[in-house]
């Protein structure tokens, strides 16, 4: 996966994973990398899935339908990703901390419902529910951020507080902060995502 890796100044720090919106890039999410913690090391993915042009981690069928076989096995693709990325740049694999804006933070999600042990915790800007009526693994001792919108198009507060209760349900710990601007990706999300990260 096309990618960029930036060695953090304390190795005992987690690897922040970078997963850009539809259309964005491996560049986008950088300067929040750095508001959330400017010590740690950076790996920032690059979306294998191109539509109309714009880069996405898997398919969708419409606007707020994911193309679920898709979304399975590009899942499966980014934690072997994962896996490949720790050996070659030798950080710690149990230690990922997963920040996702949008379609970026759906892929996030599913690596937490498919994979018990893809992340260690996970900041999810404006995610949805990647899948319904699955069962998800025992994530005890795993931290989940949601920052949602009262007001997005894209994704109703109702799916935020579903994608909340299900991860909870599978013993995560989730905290859900609201904002009020769309599917906008707000400096307020960001800093207060930045204090959460704080009490990991």
């Amino acid at each position: 996966m096309k990618h960029i890796f930036n060695k953090g100044k304390d190795s005992n720090k987690p690897t922040l994973l970078m997963l850009h919106g539809t259309g964005g890039n491996e560049l986008d999410l950088l300067p929040i990398a750095g508001m959330i913690d400017d010590e740690a090391s950076v790996l920032s993915v690059r979306g294998n899935v191109l539509e109309n042009g714009m880069p996405r981690f898997f398919r969708r069928l419409a606007e707020g339908v994911f193309d679920e076989e898709d979304l399975i096995f590009r899942t499966k693709e980014l934690n072997e990703f994962l896996d490949e990325a720790a050996e070659k740049y030798g950080f710690d694999r149990d230690n990922i901390i997963a920040i996702g804006y949008s379609n970026g933070a759906n892929i996030a999600a599913s690596l937490l419902f498919h994979y018990q042990h893809s992340l260690k915790a996970a900041i999810l800007h404006h995610p949805m529910v990647p899948r319904r009526g699955v069962e998800l693994p025992d994530l005890s001792g795993k931290s989940v951020f949601i920052a949602a919108g009262t007001n997005d198009p894209i994704c109703s507060p109702a799916e935020s507080q579903e994608l909340q209760s299900l991860l909870e349900k599978a013993n995560a710990k989730v905290e859900l902060h609201w904002e009020n601007r769309g599917h906008q990706l707000t400096a307020e999300e960001v800093k207060a995502a930045g204090k959460w990260y704080l009490t990991l």
